[in-house]
């Protein structure tokens, strides 16, 4: 099952740039974590300065 990013993401990009297979993007108000790209590494979720994402 993939990441997902929730409501209280700050929109900072931190984990978009740690994630190895490019499954994070931009998106409406918060990043978005792209399901069927998604590996499961958990990368994002040590990265995210809030604990925006959950696994």
């Amino acid at each position: 099952m993939a990441y997902v990013i929730g409501d209280s993401c700050v929109s900072c990009g931190t984990c978009a740039g740690e994630c190895p297979v490019g499954a994070i993007s931009e998106g409406d108000g918060k990043y978005v974590i792209d399901a069927d790209t998604c590996i499961d590494c958990g990368t994002c979720a040590g990265t995210c300065p809030v604990g925006a994402i959950e696994g």
